[in-house]
């Protein structure tokens, strides 16, 4: 259980039958009357967002989540196969599952930690940076600068990305998976 007063951006509560995470709180103590708990909560699953409001000192059963470490070994149909690295397990993503930015930047061989509740896959989070490849570009021009501007490139799995204009096809770039940004060559 935890207290209302303990709501910090990133907690998880159950609420509902669901997982809800706190993305905004505010501690309010009116001159007159108890004090409260103004909230903005987000569905873990669904991802739509709720404001809710709590008496200050209100319990509420915390979410018990489970991270565990999982690499993608192969990609079957439309479902992302994953094993576990401790238990040698596989479990099977749907495209819903690993969220936007999943689907954009992973490929086979990359760890992962996937946060699971009652046993079910709730989100996979990537790494903050990750190293692929250019496969289509427009080719740089003698003269083009790093400060100059950027151009759309497609990596090896399938994701858009702007670019600096000296970059060029074939080559390894790393990307930042939270902002979809360009972050150097590597």
């Amino acid at each position: 259980m935890i207290s209302s007063n303990d709501f910090r951006t990133g907690t998880s509560i159950e609420m509902d039958g669901s997982v809800w995470r706190v993305v905004e709180f505010l501690h309010v103590k009116p001159g007159k009357g108890s004090a409260f708990v103004r909230t903005k909560l987000k569905n873990v699953q669904g991802g739509n967002v709720m404001e809710k409001t709590f008496r200050a000192g209100e319990m509420l059963p915390q979410a018990n989540l489970e991270k565990c470490d999982m690499q993608h070994t192969y990609k079957d149909g439309d479902q992302y196969v994953f094993m576990n690295m401790e238990t040698y397990e596989e479990t099977n993503m749907s495209q819903e599952q690993l969220g936007e930015a999943g689907g954009k930047y992973i490929k086979e061989g990359m760890d992962v930690k996937v946060i699971l509740w009652n046993e079910r896959v709730l989100e996979v989070e990537l790494p903050t940076s990750v190293v692929l490849e250019i496969t289509q570009t427009d080719p740089g021009v003698k003269g083009d600068t790093a400060t100059g501007g950027t151009k759309p490139a497609i990596l090896e799995t399938g994701a858009q990305v702007m670019v600096p204009l000296f970059i060029a096809q074939g080559e390894r770039i790393k990307i930042d998976t939270r902002t979809d940004s360009y972050l150097g060559r590597e």
